[in-house]
């Protein structure tokens, strides 16, 4: 079998490191020759390329032929991103036709998942939905608020998302706990039988990814970790408990007599939904089993079992369950817990100069009006939690899409001449109302009023 062509054939792009695995691959007969060309256009740089993806996709999908799909660390996060929407396109796809079908034969069969809820007890309606229609998850979704018109074009969809993670996570509900430290959510046990509402969350996840949208969902990465099956550690729980952790890495690296110095015996006390404290024994017996230099190790990795796994057991469970139901499979494979996370919730990194660039304008609006080039100097000036703040504001997260601003949909509308009034948004359909402010200091001083006073979601 050939070796790949010289090195000297290589493109500039191509890393040396690289190009001696795939070649040792080959060689071995681990790697069919004709993948070497492909292997070049990873080298390339066209690998990200939405073409060349599509074409490893079929392949992948053929089972039969090389394809580098097997070797995710290849793509980047937005390609998987375009591999997961290909193929849930085309599980939708297949749901739509076997529903049209069954529609013509027994005349009852709708091809959509029709969501049919009232906005009051956002989350009991959506529960008794998804009962009625499991077996409809993968289909194309419609929403509709009972007593409303119109038509779900993906705004309705939007708002949904919106309405029902902002219930799912109301501290009153009790379903995760909010550390004001980490600000991130935690799940928390109830004292009920809450794991219809958790495995809806997970189906929550599932239908965000299976209908291309993103949720504001405050976890730590931890969550995707165990989603993807991957087993926590202490660096985990850091992100969960930092106080916690800092108290175990200082028993780790104590140099003197632990038992003496830190009286722990193998087990811990933890505050109950009702703020009582109980004490839980980390093995057998562990009230009795002292922690001592030789076994802190063993302490550190059961109390890290413990508050990432046994703790939080029935209730994760159930909410895996209920991801798994729409995502599962070898194209999640492709993702590390980070990239499942940007799947999710979308990319961190904010370009607003290329949002400037993709942003529509209507109501008398243009590029160059006066008050949208003065709108552009006062965004491009603010930090960079104010700008999340207004990124939140508008569309109801403060993150981009995976694929980054330039390919989110961003609407700016003129709303009256120059007054006192706030700017306002309509948050399903990233589209921002902006009076015609005199100057830009009175622009600057109306937008960071509203950014950093909007209630909730900011929904109209």
């Amino acid at each position: 079998m050939e070796e790949l062509r010289d090195s000297s054939e290589v493109p500039s792009k191509l890393d040396e490191t690289f190009h001696r695995c795939f070649q040792r691959l080959v060689v071995r007969g681990l790697l069919p020759n004709e993948a070497a060309d492909l292997a070049l256009k990873v080298a390339g740089g066209t690998v990200n390329n939405e073409e060349f993806i599509l074409a490893d996709f079929k392949r992948w999908m053929d089972s039969s032929s090389f394809s580098f799909c097997n070797y995710p660390f290849v793509y980047d996060t937005n390609s998987k991103s375009k591999i997961m929407q290909w193929e849930s396109n085309i599980q939708m796809r297949n749901e739509f036709q076997e529903a049209l079908l069954r529609s013509l034969l027994l005349k009852r069969t709708c091809p959509y998942l029709v969501l049919r809820v009232k906005r009051e007890n956002l989350i009991r309606e959506t529960i008794l939905q998804i009962q009625l229609q499991a077996e409809d998850l993968k289909k194309p979704l419609k929403v509709q608020f009972i007593g409303e018109e119109g038509i779900d074009e993906g705004g309705v969809q939007k708002e949904f998302f919106q309405l029902l993670v902002r219930d799912i996570f109301d501290p009153k509900f009790g379903m995760f706990y909010y550390n004001e430290d980490t600000r991130l959510f935690w799940f928390n046990s109830p004292p009920w039988d809450a794991f219809v509402e958790f495995e809806l969350v997970g189906i929550l996840l599932g239908l965000a990814i299976y209908n291309g949208h993103i949720l504001e969902l405050h976890f730590p990465r931890v969550v995707y970790k165990k989603l993807l099956g991957k087993v926590p550690t202490v660096e985990d729980l850091a992100e969960v408990d930092p106080g916690l952790v800092k108290g175990l890495q200082q028993l780790l690296q104590f140099d003197g007599d632990v038992e003496k110095v830190f009286c722990r015996s193998f087990q811990v006390s933890v505050q109950d939904i009702f703020g009582e404290f109980i004490n839980i024994e980390l093995k057998e017996n562990g009230s009795d089993i002292y922690v001592t230099k030789e076994n802190r190790k063993e302490y550190v990795d059961l109390c890290t079992k413990y508050y990432l796994e046994t703790s939080i057991a029935p209730s994760f469970d159930a909410f895996k369950r209920g991801f798994r139901k729409l995502c599962k499979g070898r194209v999640l494979k492709l993702f590390q817990p980070i990239e499942l996370e940007q799947l999710i919730c979308g990319s961190p990194v904010l370009d607003f100069e290329a949002l400037e660039k993709h942003t529509v304008y209507e109501d008398g609006y243009r590029s160059d009006s006066r008050v949208i080039c003065d709108f552009w100097e006062v965004v491009h000036s603010l930090d960079e939690e104010n700008k999340r703040k207004l990124l939140f504001f508008v569309t109801g997260s403060d993150r981009a899409p995976i694929k980054g601003l330039a390919n989110l949909r961003f609407v700016i509308s003129k709303n009256g001449s120059h007054s006192d009034r706030l700017p306002s948004a309509h948050t399903c359909f990233n589209h921002l109302l902006l009076p015609e402010y005199e100057n830009k200091e009175k622009l600057k001083e109306r937008l960071l009023i509203a950014i950093n006073n909007s209630q909730g979601f900011g929904l109209m």
